[in-house]
């Protein structure tokens, strides 16, 4: 009988099919990086904003607590964001000509408020709500990162669904006494998760398994 293909055919075959499982070992691994990529994620990355405004030189420098200018992060889903009135509470004493001021100065006069770019923003079929996490002892580092530190504000994590179910999977590696939860600089001590167990139960945190569920997010 004769042969059909050649005895290199075997060969080539090999190769075609190596390659092809390559290629696609190759394409999952480049759609990962990409995936958890600044490119698609956003952390680190700066956004355009009206002005440069720097939380390091309100917070560390000067000393003001996250609720002057989220006023509420304690009583609603939403942190809020300050309006122009309370930025020239300050800027209205101080550094009153600016160059870099003129838009807040701007939005005073005309009464048009300055159009922030949102840092953190979740989807809209995702349920989140501020007031919630602050009361359960979650800290604003946990998920804003060291804002105090940064001149301009940048997303501290992906906040995608698995980081979130991490801390809802096991809150006692990152809850925090209630007084702590606005100081950016509290680093977990030694006994952690002793601690943690300790304010699940003193802050009536649901262990149930209710945190996981899909309706707990999205609603």
């Amino acid at each position: 009988m004769a042969q059909l293909f050649p005895k290199s055919a075997n060969v080539h075959a090999r190769v075609l099919i190596a390659g092809i499982l390559v290629l696609a070992c190759g394409a999952g691994w480049a759609a990962s990086i990409i995936y958890w990529s600044p490119y698609t994620t956003e952390v680190d990355v700066p956004l355009q904003q009206p002005i440069p405004f720097s939380h390091k030189h309100h917070v560390t420098d000067d000393g003001i607590d996250c609720r002057y200018c989220h006023t509420s992060v304690e009583k609603s889903s939403f942190a809020g964001i300050p309006s122009t009135e309370t930025c020239m509470t300050c800027h209205s004493q101080i550094w009153t000509d600016a160059p870099m001021l003129a838009s807040v100065r701007d939005s005073l006069a005309t009464g048009k408020p300055l159009k922030w770019t949102r840092v953190n923003d979740l989807p809209d079929y995702v349920y989140f709500n501020h007031s919630v996490h602050v009361s359960k002892g979650i800290g604003c580092s946990e998920c804003h990162g060291r804002v105090d530190q940064m001149p301009l504000t940048s997303k501290a994590q992906t906040l995608y669904m698995r980081w979130c179910l991490d801390c809802h999977e096991a809150p006692q590696k990152y809850i925090r006494p209630r007084d702590k939860v606005f100081d950016a600089a509290w680093q977990q001590p030694p006994d952690q998760l002793e601690q943690g167990q300790t304010l699940i139960r003193q802050y009536h945190v649901d262990t149930s398994g209710r945190l996981t569920n899909c309706s707990a997010c999205h609603r």
